[in-house]
């Protein structure tokens, strides 16, 4: 067996230009049918998640005076923070399925096409 040929081989294919099969386009077509509703998820959850834990630290003394305004303003920053947080899968999923429908005519005709093939 020669495994210097089977190297090469293997790096050749690596360069050789790639042909975009039906399958692959189909892929790509999902992941870009949600990927909107994932970066917005994501960003939109991180940011409020942060809101929560920064009322949460003004409410226990961690920052700020830990007067009793900062506890107040804690609690309210805490409460949009959870309030965020909350609302922030029911909204994922209305613009999950915005792009969803938005690529399904796409998506259904490229999975019959696959389907028809085999």
């Amino acid at each position: 067996m020669n495994t210097d040929k089977i190297y090469a081989e293997a790096i050749a294919n690596e360069y050789a230009p790639k042909e975009t099969s039906k399958v692959v386009a189909l892929k790509k077509l999902d992941r870009k049918a949600k990927s909107g509703a994932n970066i917005f998820g994501y960003t939109f959850g991180i940011i409020f998640a942060l809101i929560l834990g920064t009322g949460m630290c003004l409410s226990m003394g961690q920052i700020g005076n830990g007067s009793t305004e900062s506890f107040v303003a804690g609690i309210i920053i805490g409460v949009v923070g959870i309030i965020g947080v909350c609302i922030n899968y029911p909204i994922y999923k209305k613009i999950k399925k915005k792009g969803m429908d938005k690529y399904a005519s796409d998506i259904m005709r490229l999975a019959n096409e696959i389907s028809d093939k085999e």
